[in-house]
Order: C-alpha cells, then sequence, then structure tokens
C-alpha cells in the first residue's frame, strides 16, 4: 500500500504531529515523512520511544489533539513505562497512534535480535491495552478505512492504537538522501581502531552497522572474533555493558564504540560511567549526526557540544577527531593519559551495499568473549 493513503487518513483524524524513533521497516514511512515535514514545528526525531510517548502526551495537553508515534517494535520496551504510567485510559486517557515495524515477524528470517521481541510483538500491545491493526502487502484502502474507524472510537475512550508494519506494507516513490561533509566512513575508523589497539584490549560495540563492520575488521586479519561483543540489540547500552566489564578487569582497557543515536538515547549512561572514574576505560562516540543503519534521518548530534557534555559527566581525557590523522593522533594519546577517556570521531554516512553481518551466533560470541577476558 502506498504511503500517502495512511498519512491521508492520519490527516483526515486531525492528527499534524509526529515523533519517534526511525526503523528501516518504516523506511517509506520515514522518508515520506521527512520529505513533508522535515524536522521542526509538525515532526520531532525524539531520544527514544519512551520520550516519544511523553512527547506525544504533551502535545495533547496542549494542542487537544493525538500525536503519531513511530518505532522498531524492539522500541516498545522503551514506551511501556509512559505507555502504563502516563497515556493509559487508567491515568491521563491521551490517545496516541503508534506506528510499529514489525522486525521478527513469526516465519520471515531475520537477525537474532529480533526474533523474540518478533514472537511477542502483537501480544505485548494486546497485555498494554493497545488496539492493532496490521499493515502487510495486501492491505487495502479499504482495509484502512476500516482501521481508521475503530482507532477513532478508541480514541474517544482515551486508549491508544498501533498499526504494526509487516515488511513492505507500505511503499513510495519519495527518495531522500541524506549526507554531511565528514571525511571518514565509520568502516573506516573502525578499521583504524582495530590496527592500533593491543590484542589485550576488549571491545564492546553497539548495536547496527558498527558491530558488522567491527566483525568484518577481523574477518578480514583473521583475528577472530574473541576480543569483540557485538551488542546486536539492546541499542543504547553498549557503554553500561563495557561499564560492567571494566570494573571487573581493571587490569584489561576497554573500549566501547559507541554511535551518536545510541548515547542519545540514553545518555543518562554518561553521567553514571563517567562519575565512575575508571582508569581502563575508552568510550568512543563515532559521530555522524544519524541515524545511518535504519535509513539515515538525522539526529541531534550535530548540535551537541559533546566535548563539553563528557567532561560535565566526568570523563577524566576528553579527545576529538575527523580524519585519519587526528584519530592516529588520538589514539597515541590514550596510550599515555591516565584515567578514562571520551574520544569523539567524526564520520560520513557512507556504508557498503554489501556490507555482511556476524557468521556467529550471539551465544557463540558469548561465549568466546568470556573465555577470552576470563
Amino acid at each position: 500500500m502506498k504511503v500517502e493513503a495512511l498519512f491521508q487518513k492520519i490527516e483526515e483524524m486531525g492528527i499534524d504531529f509526529y515523533t519517534g524513533v526511525p526503523d528501516s521497516q518504516l523506511k517509506a514511512f520515514c522518508d515520506t515523512l521527512m520529505s513533508r515535514f522535515g524536522v521542526g514545528e509538525h515532526h520531532v526525531i525524539a531520544a527514544n520511544e519512551g520520550a516519544a510517548v511523553g512527547l506525544a502526551a504533551g502535545h495533547y495537553l496542549a494542542a487537544g489533539k493525538p500525536a503519531v508515534v513511530y518505532m522498531q517494535n524492539s522500541g516498545i520496551g522503551n514506551a511501556v513505562n509512559p505507555v502504563c504510567s502516563l497515556v493509559n485510559d487508567k491515568v491521563y486517557a491521551i490517545p496516541v497512534l503508534f506506528i510499529i515495524g514489525w522486525r521478527g515477524e513469526p516465519g520471515v528470517h531475520d537477525e537474532p535480535q529480533h526474533v523474540f521481541q518478533g514472537e511477542i510483538t502483537v501480544d505485548l500491545l494486546d497485555c498494554l491495552n493497545i488496539k492493532n491493526f496490521v499493515i502487510d502487502k495486501e492491505t487495502t484502502e479499504e482495509n484502512l478505512k476500516e482501521y481508521f474507524h475503530e482507532i477513532k472510537k478508541e480514541f474517544a475512550e482515551g486508549r491508544q492504537c498501533a498499526l504494526v508494519v509487516k515488511k513492505g506494507g507500505l511503499s513510495t516513490d519519495v527518495k531522500m538522501k541524506y549526507t554531511n561533509d565528514n571525511v571518514l566512513s565509520r568502516e573506516e575508523i573502525v578499521n583504524i581502531i582495530v590496527d592500533h589497539t593491543k590484542e589485550s584490549d576488549i571491545f564492546v560495540s553497539t548495536t547496527g552497522k558498527l558491530s558488522r563492520e567491527l566483525f568484518e575488521a577481523r574477518e578480514a586479519r583473521n583475528q577472530g572474533h574473541k576480543q569483540d561483543f557485538l551488542t546486536v540489540g539492546s541499542m543504547g547500552h553498549a557503554s553500561m555493558i563495557a561499564m560492567g566489564i571494566a570494573r571487573e578487569k581493571k587490569d584489561r582497557r576497554v573500549f566501547c564504540l559507541d554511535g551518536d543515536g545510541a548515547v542519545i538515547m540514553h545518555m543518562g549512561s554518561l553521567a553514571v560511567a563517567g562519575t565512575d572514574s575508571l582508569d581502563n576505560f575508552v568510550h568512543l562516540l563515532v559521530d555522524n549526526g544519524a541515524h545511518e543503519t535504519v535509513g539515515g534521518l538525522p539526529t541531534v548530534g550535530t548540535k551537541i557540544d559533546y566535548p563539553l557534555l563528557a567532561k560535565a559527566c566526568g570523563y577524566a581525557n576528553v579527545l576529538t577527531a575527523a580524519d585519519r590523522e587526528g584519530l592516529l593522533e588520538a589514539l597515541g594519546k590514550i596510550e599515555e593519559v591516565k584515567g578514562s577517556v571520551f574520544l569523539i570521531v567524526k564520520a560520513n554516512l557512507t556504508s557498503r551495499a554489501d556490507l555482511g553481518r556476524p557468521t556467529t551466533t550471539p551465544i557463540q560470541n558469548k561465549e568466546a568473549f568470556m573465555k577470552f577476558i576470563k
């Protein structure tokens, strides 16, 4: 179904505000949203899905109109608290229309981090008392009309509804291209780091293409993957995983390879990691100002003073790099300084179309990694 039909129905409901976290399954929706509104009065890309629910609630309280909150189904977990304790009809009864990309749909092959979430998506929405409707390749505009008739009735009772979008459920002719002027690609950054760190170093990489690129960098060098914990899910939590390891392995240097979308999603973790003053903790932020892994929509990263933020959060050493020479210089300084490190490296929005995925399972990754750091 053309996504324009969905936007028409949303507008007929009087909804004119959108917020959420981008998802590749919702690329047609997200690109059309950016084409129509960009980021501004009618559209805010939120830090995380729970924050988006809060923003939608504030919009309703001020404007008297519901908002759309979009997300990947993995983001339902972030949204559960405000769904249950804020917008639910037993609390403030604030209507919200969720548009959710269904990763890990049963019967459709997907990456391991999506499998369980995919299995429980509809049941979880039912448990949260969110009436839900599925959009797939067979959905028609007449179906959509019926869905929105039911949505209107739920909204009148202060309840929430969700449109769960299967793979290929929405299409559009809109093609958005997102770019920046940074010199290094994320993959180049990963390769430089791999070539200029020690065999004893421990790595925790964030979800998305960064972990895939780290896996391929090791493959290209026949190094194996025991050094790396690839955080294939749990976006925004890599720094806490790395901190937990660094606290137990104080004689080993622990690198957290993070992304700006992930850092922003759970930014409070910076305060916890920074103030813990771990001498062996290196938090490396690859900042491209975008959710590039899921389509390229911007984050607010380009407006954040990360060096000032890291210093305020207690990191002992804050470094920046914008090109190969700067990154090599920063990696050299890491060898000399004492105390925790926060290193920001600027990246562009390029990635290989043929980028592979890890060929080991998460369990195999965990077991090899734990043996390495034991």
